[in-house]
């Protein structure tokens, strides 16, 4: 099976988010096969991606320990791979990929709207006392508004204590002052990743909670992990278009 390595949410090698993508000849093999290849990619997520019709593919995402239901770089990645406009069948539900200008892809993607939820003494702590303005919970993860984007830079969290929360992962943003930009950063230790490094789907959550506070239908997304990570976040319909770049920094054949 051919394999590849992407780099996504960014336009330079080295830098965004990580991915291995596996193309699938035929039926996907045993699951223990799959997760034994994530975990020898060590990557946030590996891709496995079959084709079931004219641009209409099977998706499975696995990190290093366990299969999740919705990966947002990972499919960038996927859909940087196979180019052209593409449909995913997935765990998540139906997604859908294009290439909005050149060197950009588009994801259509389920929006993820997030119910208050009140911010316990545990979560203060496990982030190290950062000023907490609010919080959130979506479908997968706990959304964390603090104070400014110097408080998300700076955060220096307890991952061990975020990683026995009943959480897919925690995400803490806070808006940059312009007009539509907000920062982030996304730790998923419960699933494998302390850090990711520039996370897709966790801004249909990020998105939905700065569209309302900011008025506004699209904002400018920065990931401020050490590799950083760039998209677009956009309101369409009870959607969220997730719009970024990807780069191809390795390929290769599985043997194993």
């Amino acid at each position: 099976m051919k394999f590849f390595v992407v780099d996504a949410f960014t336009g330079n090698a080295f830098s965004g988010n990580p991915a291995s993508v596996v193309l699938v000849d035929g039926d996907f093999p045993a699951d223990g096969w799959l997760q034994a290849v994530a975990a020898e990619f060590r990557h946030a997520e590996t891709a496995f991606v079959r084709s079931c019709g004219e641009r209409v593919w099977d998706l499975r995402w696995f990190t290093p320990i366990v299969e999740i239901d919705l990966c947002g770089h990972a499919t960038l990645a996927t859909a940087h791979v196979l180019g052209g406009d593409n449909t995913f069948r997935t765990r998540g539900g139906v997604l859908r990929a294009r290439t909005s200008e050149p060197g950009w892809v588009e994801l259509d993607f389920p929006a993820d709207p997030t119910e208050a939820v009140e911010p316990t003494a545990q979560l203060r702590a496990a982030l190290g006392g950062a000023e907490v303005v609010a919080a959130g919970r979506g479908k997968y993860d706990l959304l964390v508004q603090v104070a400014s984007e110097e408080h998300v830079r700076r955060l220096r969290p307890d991952t061990e204590a975020l990683g026995r929360m009943p959480y897919r992962g925690v995400l803490v943003t806070a808006a940059d002052g312009t007009a539509n930009g907000v920062v982030s950063r996304c730790f998923y230790p419960a699933v494998g990743t302390p850090e990711d490094p520039a996370a897709g789907s966790a801004h249909c959550t990020i998105g939905g909670w700065w569209f309302e506070r900011l008025g506004v239908e699209e904002v400018a997304a920065r990931q401020l992990s050490k590799r950083g990570g760039a998209l677009r976040v956009a309101r369409r319909e009870g959607r969220v278009l997730l719009t970024g770049q990807a780069v191809t920094v390795m390929r290769g054949e599985l043997v194993g």
